[in-house]
């Protein structure tokens, strides 16, 4: 009988990934460029939307028990499916460097007496050894881990919002700054975080035992921890313009706390990230070890850390959302509308069409300022309207065949 993992187990394992700095830090940036009317309305459309992409798209790896990319074959064939997989792999080598970067500046701004290097590989050992163990063995440890973390970041959260937190006023700053952030802006780096794991949720669900409680539970479970980190994140902007989270957690003396919070936060986000590396390997190579791959992407997201290469992050973000939020949106018309295409044929290179199309406009909309809806709706909707022509187009010309015969 196959391991299946329940509600609350999906709860606490999505809840834990988006408990991380980069969560955190995104919060930061929005609170340094906008004001506090003005941010929590995108901030929280942003987060719904995105919750609810994840549940359909985590519904539909719930449904038909395949991981991720393995899905997406019926939709963009099998050689499409390679493709996506292989640029899944890719983005989440560069998505765990980023983390591990930023988890590694965090820990060594606290006056750590360790070297950058030495805390990314550290950082990557520590990873290594969660995927090695493996998500249903360490199920329990989690468990604990998340327990411990929740209770860490309340205490964080609690001490920002603390009369005696030293906070500098800079909203009036901001107000008037010619940088500061639109409706759309705010709305795109909100939405960006959840639509970097639709390429990763289905790795999880395709476990699960209830496939509709637990992704919804998944959802919503990322949803609200990621919209507290984003919360924590403004409140540290209110300390003062260029505070990060290191700087908070110093002001609000938290130490060894504080170490504690990061630590488990980039270990915990980053395990789900390396494994599902090698879940979208396995797709490419069927002969992979998933559990290899992932130990070897900790390790190469230690020395891209360590190179300096992934600092934008930001821009990371957005090159993520522009692969795959059109992609999910071919793959959701094709599931949940049209249903069938299992004879395949030439709607599934339409279908890649489709998402190129989505790609392309993401990427010219990204580069316009502050667009109505934003790059990654745009995108989206482009991306959905052609499958779902395609889909038509397809229906009628099978109609059209079976009255000529």
């Amino acid at each position: 009988m196959e391991n299946r993992t329940g509600l609350f187990t999906n709860a606490v394992i999505w809840f834990g990934v988006a408990i991380s700095v980069s969560e955190i830090e995104a919060g930061i940036g929005i609170g340094n460029a906008s004001t506090l009317s003005s941010l929590w309305l995108p901030v929280v459309l942003g987060h719904i939307l995105g919750g609810i992409l994840l549940f359909l798209v985590g519904y539909i790896g719930a449904n038909v028990r395949m991981n991720a990319m393995e899905m997406t074959e019926s939709t963009f064939s099998r050689y499409g499916s390679k493709f996506f997989a292989a640029l899944n792999v890719l983005q989440l080598v560069a998505w765990v460097a980023v983390l591990n970067a930023q988890g590694a500046l965090a820990l060594g701004s606290l006056n750590l007496p360790v070297s950058f290097p030495v805390i990314c590989i550290l950082l990557a050992i520590l990873i290594a050894i969660y995927v090695y163990v493996g998500l249903q063995r360490i199920s329990k440890v989690t468990t604990i881990v998340m327990v411990v973390l929740t209770a860490l970041l309340a205490v964080l959260s609690f001490k920002l919002l603390g009369a005696n937190t030293p906070a500098l006023p800079i909203a009036d700053n901001i107000a008037h700054s010619a940088s500061a952030l639109s409706f759309w802006n705010i709305f795109e780096i909100s939405i960006a975080m959840p639509i970097s794991w639709l390429p990763v949720i289905s790795d999880y669900t395709k476990d699960v035992e209830k496939p509709m409680g637990a992704t919804m539970v998944s959802a919503i479970a990322y949803t609200l921890a990621s919209l507290w980190m984003y919360f924590i994140g403004v409140e540290i902007a209110n300390l003062g313009a260029g505070v990060n989270i290191s700087q908070a957690i110093l002001l609000t003396n938290l130490g060894t706390a504080g170490i504690i919070i990061v630590v488990l936060s980039t270990v915990t986000t980053n395990f789900m990230a390396a494994n599902s590396a090698g879940e979208s390997a396995k797709v490419i190579f069927n002969r992979l070890n998933p559990k290899m791959v992932g130990i070897v992407v900790s390790a190469l997201s230690a020395l891209l850390a360590i190179s300096g290469v992934m600092d934008n992050y930001i821009d990371f973000l957005y090159l993520i959302a522009s692969v795959f939020a059109p992609m999910a949106a071919v793959l959701l018309v094709s599931y949940y509308v049209v249903k069938d295409q299992s004879d395949g044929g030439w709607i599934w290179y339409w279908n890649i069409f489709s998402w190129l199309a989505g790609f392309i406009v993401y990427n010219i909309a990204i580069n316009l300022d502050s667009i109505f809806l934003g790059p990654t709706l745009l995108a989206i909707i482009v991306s959905a309207f052609l499958a779902y022509a395609g889909a038509l187009f397809k229906e009628k010309f099978t109609h059209c065949e079976s009255d000529n015969i």
